[in-house]
């Protein structure tokens, strides 16, 4: 869905400006749909750091881009206007525009000779009749000058993105993507345990969503671990806590190797080592030591 100024709180150039008018009920003003990026920043004046914390979490994608594809087009569209660039946009279309009809000639050259199907003819979709659709056409002259080279965001880095943007996701949890090498690993998922046998050695993994150490559990650290399907709680001895400090404190992601145990109907995983997951990971906050 477009973006539209009331629905986009949190950023201050997306505010109303002056001269909106609110309703005669006190209500919103009526929700206005931007019709480009371009249209986007004109209506708004919202600001470049703004802009790409917008197309990094995939608000932008309702213009027709991907997320790198749309970092790359914010660029040009809050490049200085003006009739220099003007101009040169004028000339990269016609560029685009010979460019094609040299191929188109040249294309229908080797048909008329049999060397090439219509099918093969720059990849372009045939129309009804046999030849190149027009439209189709049209949309490859205006990816030829105005399409991103960067190739899209991976599932890990749309992640990575919306945590740093926003600080969750709409999207699979990060412990998702890696579920296929985790269970090769014999690491469970923290809704498994419930149903483990106690004493039993086990490995978890997860977010690291709070570190704990009551005054009173004489020196006991307790970490609570968020994969896709719930929580794991974690207890960590003094002398683990002290051996391996830096990755329990630091690491937003860890493994957990340990027993299980069951009591007063709640499940844990008494740690005996704590490593870290590895990989690109999201900045995850967590609540430390209140």
């Amino acid at each position: 869905m477009p973006l539209d100024g009331a629905a986009t709180h949190g950023l201050g150039s997306l505010a109303m400006r002056p001269g909106d008018a609110w309703g005669a009920d006190g209500g919103e003003p009526p929700r206005r749909r931007f019709r480009s990026l371009e249209h986007l920043i004109a209506a708004t004046g919202v600001r470049r750091d703004e802009l790409a914390t917008l197309a990094g979490i995939g608000a932008l994608n309702s213009f027709g881009y991907d997320r790198r594809s749309a970092l790359w087009q914010i660029e040009r569209a809050v490049r200085p206007a003006g009739e220099l660039f003007e101009e040169r946009e004028v000339n990269e279309k016609q560029e685009d525009r010979d460019g094609r009809e040299a191929l188109e000639e040249a294309e229908t050259n080797l048909l008329a000779a049999g060397e090439l199907t219509v099918g093969d003819a720059d990849g372009v979709p045939a129309s009804d009749d046999g030849s190149p659709g027009a439209e189709a056409e049209d949309r490859a002259g205006e990816r030829s000058w105005r399409q991103s080279p960067l190739l899209p965001m991976s599932p890990v880095e749309r992640v990575v993105a919306d945590y740093a943007g926003t600080g969750l996701t709409i999207g699979p949890h990060p412990m998702a993507l890696c579920r296929r090498e985790l269970a090769l690993r014999g690491v469970l998922r923290a809704t498994d345990l419930s149903a483990a046998r106690a004493g039993r050695r086990v490995r978890v993994a997860g977010a690291v969503i709070t570190r704990q150490r009551p005054g009173t559990a004489k020196g006991f650290v307790f970490l609570t671990l968020e994969d896709e399907t719930g929580i794991a709680n974690v207890i960590v001895r003094p002398d683990v806590f002290t051996n391996q400090r830096l990755v329990i404190v630091h690491e937003p992601f860890v493994i957990v190797e340990g027993v299980l145990q069951q009591q007063d109907g709640v499940t844990s995983v008494r740690a005996e080592r704590v490593l870290p997951l590895g990989g690109r990971a999201p900045a995850v906050e967590s609540h430390d030591f209140h």
